[in-house]
């Protein structure tokens, strides 16, 4: 990494206090994780809800911490929690802590000359970022974004995690309301953006899709000229985006599923394998690219189409952007294929929109056995809530699936959607998710059948995963 103390005084507003002859000195990093800090780190103690990382300062040092940017002098450290002033070394005394984490990764960004493409969009942000990155792995190093990292802490620490042998970088990018994009646009300066689609999500915030389009543009406000927009051209708001919007006037490219006036890239051909993923002629102009694509659901077609266009413009050949293609795999909570020993799971439980919803449910049909779903509320979807449950439980009666089970507050009115809609379904509800596991475990067969296949879906702070899935996997 070349950055220096000297860089990081530079970037942080605050009252430094740096020996002259470390200024010079590099570092590795920069981490908020106390157990995460190496040789030479730049460590931020930040406030949270339930730790105050101050607490650490002196064993960050001991670990050959580079830098302390702290909110506290060492006397109040001192004070609080007993550490010994005369163990500090290097620090800076900020406001802050997490104002200065992003002020340093904006400027290390600054230092940077790799590529860095930027994605965001309501639905599939994290699985287009893993084609993206399966498929540029297959020319370059690439670093991306791991886990949740994608909001105003998760985006810096990811941005100071790139090294001198990065050559790209893929960085998911999420927000809730407006100015967020803006802000993470500034430090990601993106060279290529890419936009998966424009749903309902965050519309306590955000309030309808025209604004849910208004604040995932904000990506452009801070985009190089040269850059590059890649859009879903199959999004009735995205397909409007013209190169008025756009950084240096330039026509954004789109990609989508069906051949299009507008598209540069779609799919052709595609052979459903159901559960075990599709093949499909990927089309780029006039070229086409048989592709194996091993994750299921018509979505990832889409996705594996906008990889195969950053992939086009970074300078793939087609074997590498075919080999990138074939290579991904599902993460945990995203429509992950877990085969149990009594029936077929589908981990879909990071988090839930009403679209997202709609894209498990029509993979839920691809099984050829029982199929039920596990629907949980979905969250910050503003006064619209009531209604937006209602249409994904009308959706889900609409679908023919065998058991449709809801969980939660919000999904009562899941629940009466698909009744409404089929009267006859086996329809359940749930109000909390613990009688739903004591239900479970009391006896599976009632709730899950034999050879079934099973979604489980909500948004993350139903916490679905710890509940539900590790127990799923060993029933």
């Amino acid at each position: 990494m070349r950055f220096t103390l000297k860089d990081v005084k530079e970037a942080v507003k605050g009252d430094a206090h740096i020996l002259q002859e470390c200024l010079e000195n590099r570092i590795s990093g920069a981490v908020i994780d106390s157990r995460l800090v190496k040789k030479d780190s730049v460590f931020l103690a930040t406030v949270g809800e339930k730790v105050d990382a101050h607490k650490f300062i002196g064993q960050v040092f001991e670990k050959g911490a580079a830098l302390v940017i702290t909110e506290k002098t060492p006397e109040e450290v001192e004070k609080l929690y007993g550490v010994d002033k005369s163990l500090w070394g290097n620090f800076i005394l900020v406001k802050d802590a997490f104002i200065s984490l992003k002020e340093i990764a904006k400027c290390y960004r600054e230092t940077l000359n790799i590529p860095v493409v930027g994605i965001t969009g309501s639905v599939g942000k994290t699985s287009t970022k893993e084609f993206i990155a399966g498929v540029l792995s297959a020319k370059y190093n690439v670093l991306k974004t791991e886990g949740n990292f994608n909001n105003e802490i998760g985006v810096p620490l990811t941005l100071m995690r790139i090294t001198e042998d990065t050559e790209v970088a893929v960085v998911e990018m999420g927000i809730s309301d407006f100015e967020e994009m803006h802000r993470l646009s500034d430090m990601v300066k993106p060279d290529i953006a890419v936009i998966t689609n424009i749903g309902n999500c965050h519309l306590e915030n955000l309030g309808d899709r025209d604004g849910v389009l208004r604040a995932k543009t904000e990506i452009f406000d801070n985009m190089r000229e040269t850059g590059t927009v890649i859009l879903n051209g199959d999004d009735d708001k995205l397909i409007t985006v013209d190169k008025n919007r756009t950084p240096g006037g330039r026509e954004p490219i789109f990609f989508g599923l069906e051949k299009g006036e507008k598209k540069t890239a779609w799919a052709e051909n595609v052979i459903n394998r159901k559960l075990f993923g599709s093949e499909a002629e990927i089309c780029i102009g006039k070229d086409r690219l048989k592709a194996n694509i091993p994750m299921p659901g018509i979505h990832m077609v889409i996705n594996a189409t906008a990889a195969a266009l950053v992939g086009r413009v970074l300078g793939l050949s087609d074997d590498e952007i075919l080999n990138g293609i074939s290579s991904v795999r599902a993460l945990p909570g995203r429509n992950n294929i877990i085969k149990c020993p009594g029936y077929v799971l589908i981990d879909d439980c990071y988090n839930a929109n009403p679209a997202s919803m709609e894209s498990s449910l029509d993979l839920l049909m691809m099984a050829d056995t029982y199929k039920a779903a596990i629907l949980g509320d979905m969250f910050e979807l503003g006064e619209n809530s009531d209604s937006l449950h209602r249409k994904v439980g009308e959706y889900a009666a609409s679908t023919g699936i065998d058991r449709l089970i809801c969980v939660g507050k919000n999904s009562i009115n899941m629940y009466n959607g698909a009744k409404k809609i089929n009267p006859a379904m086996d329809v359940r509800y749930y109000e909390e998710v613990g009688k739903l596991v004591d239900d479970i475990k009391e006896n599976r067969e009632n709730i899950i059948p034999n050879s079934a296949t099973v979604l489980v879906k909500a948004s993350h702070g139903m916490k679905f995963t710890e509940n539900l899935i590790e127990l799923l996997k060993v029933l």
